[in-house]
């Protein structure tokens, strides 16, 4: 039990982290990469808030990721519910500007990516479920067998990304350097934690609850 303690609360730690790199992402005001994009567009058609919309489609995504039969985790629910909800607790603090200036917005992207992979990395290393989106593209690369899954990847994310535009979201440098570059950055940023993220094998939640039943038993 104290095991699973401490992965719950290194699993909620990482998403504070990943929702504060992805707030500072938003507050950069260089463009918005593609599920930032999507959010936010609909949060000017709706009036909700960025994070409830997050959380919203979080939940949406679990619902579709259920019913292609992907497993789903605790991890996968706690991701969906607190990325947003956290984004919209530190947004009220009003404690990080949007940036005005280009280069100064650049280099807050780029610290806020960085953080991002940080918090992905706790969150990951948890182990205690993928997040819906994730989850999704695992679920359609079994659907699709014969497509390659960074075409399924590349296809969801142009997607959201061209509705967010569409809806009025901001799409700039800060859009290319998401899409193309955060990859480069989450390599870096897991080789510094010495983390394998292959290594990684995630409990969906009849696993965990199998698991502590056990554990309740002996």
């Amino acid at each position: 039990m104290k095991q699973y303690v401490h992965r719950t609360l290194r699993l909620i730690f990482g998403l504070f982290v990943l929702a504060l790199g992805s707030f500072l992402t938003i507050q950069a005001n260089v463009g918005l990469a593609p599920w930032d994009a999507f959010s936010m567009g609909f949060s000017y058609i709706t009036g909700l808030s960025y994070g409830k919309i997050v959380v919203l489609t979080g939940f949406v995504i679990i619902i579709i990721d259920f019913l292609l039969k992907e497993k789903i985790g605790f991890g996968t629910i706690i991701n969906a519910l607190l990325i947003g909800t956290f984004v919209d607790i530190i947004a009220s603090l009003q404690l990080i500007p949007k940036m005005q200036s280009w280069i100064l917005g650049l280099i807050m992207l780029l610290i806020g990516q960085f953080i991002l992979c940080i918090g992905s990395y706790y969150y990951i290393s948890a182990a205690l479920g993928c997040g819906p989106r994730d989850a999704l593209m695992v679920a359609l690369g079994k659907r699709l067998p014969n497509v390659p899954i960074g075409v399924i990847r590349g296809t969801l994310e142009g997607s959201v990304l061209l509705i967010g535009w569409l809806l009025g979201a901001k799409v700039g440098i800060g859009t290319v350097l998401s899409v193309f570059g955060i990859g480069f950055l989450i390599q870096f940023t897991f080789h510094l934690f010495r983390f394998d993220v292959k290594a990684v094998k995630h409990e969906n939640m009849a696993d965990t609850i199998q698991i502590l039943a056990k554990k309740n038993m002996d």
